[in-house]
């Protein structure tokens, strides 16, 4: 417990993906004393793990390393703390990579901690030969007879083994699949000392870290007005400026493009949302109609009055199996009957399959003529005559030489199609796995976590 007041903590990655400038900017361009940065979904867990399988050193993400080597000068002058989940399935490489970018920078006195215990896909069997079915929680099977089809296997673990590693000193803290907000709720429990059992506490920093990880998405990317976003080339990430009595308000930097209304934060609190009154996580189960928003001056927005009850006595468990391949390629036809011509090329790559013995069922096909209102389908008009269209074909099954071959008939159709098939691009499609996701439910005492810490003098 710090006793400062407010703590201001950011978040600067709201994805594996999204621009390297959040965290570079939130450093550099006014006060902070932690950033927080979420670095995984459910399907790069399957991803990292067949990363790890090729070489031991891998298994985590990478650009997390090549950012720090940006920022940590500034971070160790300012006394900011790192907390992200980009340990992947390989905490152990993730913190050797650090510790090398440390010491290339010369800077000592820096201790680097993994939190670890959330991967369970070696622990599987014993975990089914125990009794525990993990049966998904959408079709109520379990996992058993799909045990070989297994990619990986996370347990979404909470916050207290981050904010153990603070407790303990680390300046960096790297983890792996954590919930997303629990990067933000450990350092509020770390700084206020709220006790684990205060669910209003618990909750709040919940809704704060919500608020918050999908980065620009509450300071107004992705906002529906997005013409009254000014300068969003150089859109500010958000900052949580917390308080001891739980509230906290939403904010960026000064200067900075973007903007943070009661409208922009609300647009994120209903993001990924189930049931508003029982949002569950490790830690807590929040009830997001306790919330009141208010706006507290220019980009300014006061959070409070959140409730919490207490957390289920289970993780959820993101599982990745193997379901199948797939394969996706895409003509561009232009000119007169745009359209009438990509329906066409669509019927005849169809046909000539049949003709060569591969057929695909109508649920196992997939056909897009981009122009003609394919995202918002039956919602919005469609043009009359689009200038061009861009077809969009794609398969699906269990059978990977089928996927293969459907490859192979989408370029022929540039000479032996209609007219106005001007574009071919990518190369002949290949066949992809198709990842399934398999949620499941895990009793909390069958994980274990652990804080590695190692220092750099």
């Amino acid at each position: 417990m710090s006793g400062r007041e407010p703590v201001l903590i950011a978040n600067g990655q709201g994805f594996w993906g999204d621009s390297i400038l959040g965290p570079v900017r939130l450093v550099r361009e006014g006060p902070l004393h932690y950033l927080t940065l979420d670095y995984l979904a459910e399907v790069t867990m399957s991803i990292l793990q067949k990363l790890r399988s090729r070489s031991p050193d891998a298994g985590y993400a990478t650009d997390f390393v090549r950012m720090l080597e940006r920022i940590l000068p500034t971070c160790k002058a300012k006394g900011i703390k790192v907390i992200a989940n980009a340990a992947g399935v390989n905490p152990s490489a993730c913190r050797a990579a650090v510790i090398a970018v440390v010491k290339k920078l010369g800077i000592t006195g820096l201790k680097i901690a993994t939190v670890e215990g959330d991967d369970i896909l070696a622990r599987l069997p014993e975990l089914i030969a125990g009794g525990e079915e993990l049966r998904n929680m959408d079709s109520g099977k379990p996992l058993a007879p799909r045990l070989a089809d297994v990619q990986s296997a996370n347990v979404y673990i909470g916050a207290r083994s981050l904010a153990d590693a603070l407790a303990e000193g680390a300046d960096i803290v790297i983890a792996g699949r954590v919930t997303d907000p629990s990067l933000v709720v450990a350092p509020m429990m770390h700084e206020f000392g709220w006790a684990w059992d205060d669910w209003d506490k618990l909750a709040s920093a919940t809704i704060a870290g919500h608020i918050v990880e999908c980065g620009a998405q509450c300071t107004g990317g992705n906002f529906t007005r997005w013409r009254e976003v000014p300068d969003m080339a150089r859109i500010g990430y958000p900052i949580v400026e917390a308080y001891q009595d739980g509230s906290f308000v939403i904010t960026k930097h000064p200067n900075t493009g973007g903007l943070v209304t009661v409208e922009t934060v609300a647009s994120q609190l209903l993001y990924e949302m189930g049931d508003p009154k029982r949002y569950l996580t490790p830690d807590v189960v929040a009830d997001f109609t306790t919330i009141q928003l208010e706006p507290a001056g220019k980009d300014r927005v006061r959070v409070s009055g959140i409730r919490g009850t207490p957390a289920t006595p289970t993780y959820k468990v993101s599982i990745a199996v193997l379901d199948g391949w797939k394969a996706t390629g895409q003509l561009t036809i232009a000119g007169p009957e745009a359209v009438a011509k990509a329906e066409l090329c669509a019927k005849i790559v169809w046909e000539r399959l049949k003709l060569d013995g591969v057929g695909f069922e109508r649920d196992e096909q997939m056909v897009e003529l981009v122009g003609t209102n394919v995202c918002h389908a039956g919602i919005a008009a469609a043009p009359s005559e689009p200038a061009e269209v861009v077809l969009r074909l794609g398969v699906r099954s269990t059978d990977r030489a089928k996927v293969d071959r459907f490859g192979m008939e989408i370029a022929p159709l540039v000479t032996s199609g209609p007219p106005g098939v001007t574009g071919f691009a990518g190369g002949r499609p290949q066949a992809t796995e198709v990842i399934g996701f398999w949620p499941a439910l895990l009793k909390k005492e069958m994980v274990t976590t652990r804080v590695a810490m190692e220092e750099v003098r």
